[in-house]
């Protein structure tokens, strides 16, 4: 995963596959994000081939994490895969989907 930041923003790519043994990866960039006061996180998924409930625990977890600060946290760039998880635990209610990193950021 490389992190990308703003002024108040931090974008984070995890990539590959986003299951058990990454997802603790992504819960602590989105902790350090929030400690150094990037309280509006965007989740780029465009380079995640694939996500499993670990994956979606982390993405909750962090959602939690920038909300409890003020923030939010966003998700962006779905592939085919990813995007049929988060529907089918109807949590794109939740983390609504943006097409790109940039929409996501506004």
């Amino acid at each position: 995963m490389d992190t990308g930041f703003g002024d108040d923003a931090a974008v984070i790519r995890p990539q590959g596959r986003l299951t058990m043994v990454s997802a603790p990866q992504l819960r602590s960039m989105v902790v350090k994000a929030v400690e150094d006061h990037r309280i509006r996180v965007v989740v780029d998924l465009s380079a995640t081939e694939f996500m499993d409930s670990s994956g979606l625990g982390a993405l909750i977890a962090g959602l939690k994490t920038t909300r409890q600060a003020g923030g939010d946290l966003r998700i962006a760039c779905m592939g085919p895969q990813v995007a049929t998880i988060i529907q089918l635990a109807n949590l794109d209610r939740v983390l609504r989907p943006y097409p790109t990193v940039a929409e996501a950021l506004q």
